[in-house]
């Protein structure tokens, strides 16, 4: 069995075959994905492999109490709702169910539409619970690395456009290389927003299923023995506050027409649905891909294209931002240390230089691992070269040790330089990229003794 991510799962625990298998067959057909136990030790085994979201027991089974089943079940998984079957509606059978845990009980014969019912109870529970733990991460975020760090010129401009963008309610693009933090920009625009206090919803558009993601943005309505059901969406959940699309460029064409109605008519409607429902959230799109050349491959619509491009920022690469680096690391440093309960304080002087000469592929996404790496391993206050992941180590050269600026900054033109030249082979390009002329590229190589 495997746990689709977003369908609701029940394992139902019955040692009587006719009912186990009955049961297992309605809830199928009401969508949910269903796993079977007739035993004690069958559901604790189903349980230790997956994380169910209801479990549904019989009180008497052959190897064990299904109370004290309940019990164990909430101690493989604390957030699992157990609903009890029994043969005897009494109080005192209600009330000993409700004291061991239980989230509710039903009578044998189990009736379908109570089952239905109660199941729709718990499910509404469990989103009011999920959205209680959302606004509390929400407050704690206060507390966290959720602020872009540095002072360098490219992330001053970017905050300065951040400022300027962030008082209109206008749809905003931000491009930029993959762990470069762009959702961290989003958050920021709408921090720094007339709206602040409503809702940030994010959605990743590339990890689902067109028809699960559809569901997800516009919401979804379908019919069922216990009547219509919905769920709302991120756009309507958002109100009037921001919706932000990860990696816009892989939404599916089907889905941009149903973004771009909304965007332009500020309606959508559910899947499933015969009515639309009003959009008032800013959208904040967010790609590391060339969106024009893909409207050019007729992969993303062009209208579409055109209306979330009309405020375009860049996220720069950390590659050109290094002097923001110190700052970053000290922030990481500080975030980890309390997650992991450790006493680090900083990194030294070495391991500074050695992470300011790395290539930093991955940008900040990449440093915020090689930092929780780095504080894990490190067995004192300081986070030294040896702590951090080896291949960073292989790929960095330190930066030298000298308080001599010209001899510092005519170590790192070399490395820049250098680095220029291995993604751009091409010199023409490499000058064009470094602001030089051929003739001052070619007259640098020689002074620098750089390999070509």
């Amino acid at each position: 069995m495997t746990i689709v991510p977003n369908r609701r799962s029940i394992l139902i625990v019955e040692d009587e075959d006719v009912i186990r298998t009955t049961l297992a067959e309605f809830l199928n057909g009401q969508g949910y994905l269903v796993a079977q136990a007739g035993r004690v030790a069958e559901a604790l085994e189903l349980a230790q492999k997956f994380d169910f979201d209801v479990a549904v027991c019989d009180v008497q089974l052959p190897d064990g109490d299904g109370l004290n089943l309940l019990r164990r079940l909430q101690q493989i998984n604390s957030a699992i709702c157990v609903l009890v079957i029994t043969a005897y509606a009494t109080v005192e059978n209600a009330v000993e169910a409700f004291q061991r845990g239980a989230f509710d009980y039903l009578v044998k014969p189990v009736i379908f539409d109570d089952l239905d019912n109660k199941l729709r109870r718990v499910f509404e529970y469990r989103m009011l619970q999920r959205e209680n733990q959302r606004l509390r991460r929400e407050l704690s975020r206060l507390d966290q690395f959720d602020q872009i760090i540095g002072s360098s010129g490219p992330i001053a401009e970017l905050q300065r456009s951040i400022a300027k963008v962030a008082v209109t309610n206008s749809n905003v693009l931000l491009v930029g290389e993959t762990g470069t933090g762009k959702e961290l920009a989003a958050r920021a625009i709408h921090a720094a927003g007339p709206k602040k206090e409503e809702k940030f919803l994010a959605v990743n558009c590339g990890t689902r299923p067109p028809e699960l993601l559809e569901a997800q943005l516009f919401g979804s309505e379908s019919s069922g023995s216990g009547g219509t059901t919905s769920q709302p969406g991120i756009l309507r959940a958002a109100g009037s506050g921001t919706v932000y699309l990860d990696e816009v460029s892989q939404l599916p064409m089907g889905t941009q027409t149903q973004l771009l109605r909304a965007i332009e008519y500020q309606e959508a409607m559910p899947v499933g649905g015969s009515e639309t429902y009003p959009v008032s959230a800013r959208i904040i799109a967010a790609t590391a891909h060339d969106l024009m050349r893909l409207v050019g491959e007729e992969q993303f619509q062009e209208d579409l294209f055109y209306r979330l491009d009309g405020v375009k920022l860049r996220v720069p690469p950390l590659r050109e931002r290094l002097d923001d680096i110190p700052e970053l690391v000290e922030a990481l440093i500080a975030k980890h240390s309390k997650a992991m309960g450790k006493q680090v304080t900083n990194a030294t002087s070495e391991t500074i230089r050695l992470l300011m000469s790395a290539q930093w592929k991955g940008n900040v996404r990449q440093l915020d691992n090689a930092i929780e790496r780095a504080v894990m391993m490190c067995d004192g206050t300081q986070v030294v070269p040896g702590d951090l992941p080896p291949d960073l180590i292989g790929l960095g050269q330190p930066l030298p040790d000298t308080d001599d600026l010209r001899t510092a900054l005519r170590h790192y033109e070399r490395l820049h330089i250098t680095r220029v030249l291995r993604q751009w082979p091409d010199k023409r390009e490499a000058a064009k990229r470094l602001k030089l002329g051929l003739s001052s590229l070619y007259r640098k190589i020689e002074e620098l003794d750089i390999e070509t």
